[in-house]
């Protein structure tokens, strides 16, 4: 009758390590909640990239949906990342680049090298802007509404997988409301 009680440590061992195993492999991790969802995208005013004589603002956001991506040339996940935002661009996506704590000429080569595929750039050197948006590292993507508000974040690389089966649902929703 009391053999039972032996097994006892065994269960919760195994209800530990089922536990371990959701915890780790189960959840996506590129689903990190952000306290900016369907929220305007922070206030700021920085320079754009390659014109630095040029400040923009989160006004130059507004008007139209796009993706807002946050990169450096620092980043070997934004060069793996970085042949899908051009294919993107030639299919017409709207894309406004972070370029996050970076060097500019480093950017600036970056860009030269591998074709430029944002609208244009926002320098944001020391990060500000990468940290008013809760930013993890690069690369990191927001969908951004035409009003400015930030639908949804996607961290990591966008592919294939994740522009159809994660991101083109949200942008083309986005662009219906934008016809409406």
């Amino acid at each position: 009758m009391k053999r039972w009680k032996l097994f006892l440590p065994l269960g919760f061992f195994l209800t530990f390590c089922v536990l371990l195993y959701i915890g780790l492999f189960m959840e996506d991790k590129s689903e990190l909640p952000s306290m900016l969802l369907d929220k305007p995208v922070p206030e700021f005013s920085l320079k754009k990239l390659k014109q630095p004589e040029q400040s923009v603002t989160e006004a130059a956001l507004k008007g139209k949906v796009l993706l807002l991506n946050v990169w450096g040339s620092w980043c070997p996940a934004c060069k793996i990342e970085h042949p899908y935002l051009m294919k993107l661009a030639r299919e017409g996506i709207n894309i406004v680049g972070v370029n996050y704590k970076d060097e500019r000429q480093d950017a600036l080569k970056w860009l030269d090298r591998l074709e430029d595929p944002y609208l244009f750039n926002i320098a944001d050197n020391d990060g500000r802007l990468g940290l008013d948006l809760g930013v993890y590292g690069a690369p990191e993507t927001f969908l951004v509404d035409k009003k400015g508000v930030i639908r949804h974040k996607h961290i990591g690389i966008i592919d294939d997988r994740v522009w159809k089966e994660d991101l083109k649902p949200r942008y083309d929703a986005l662009q219906k409301e934008l016809v409406q």
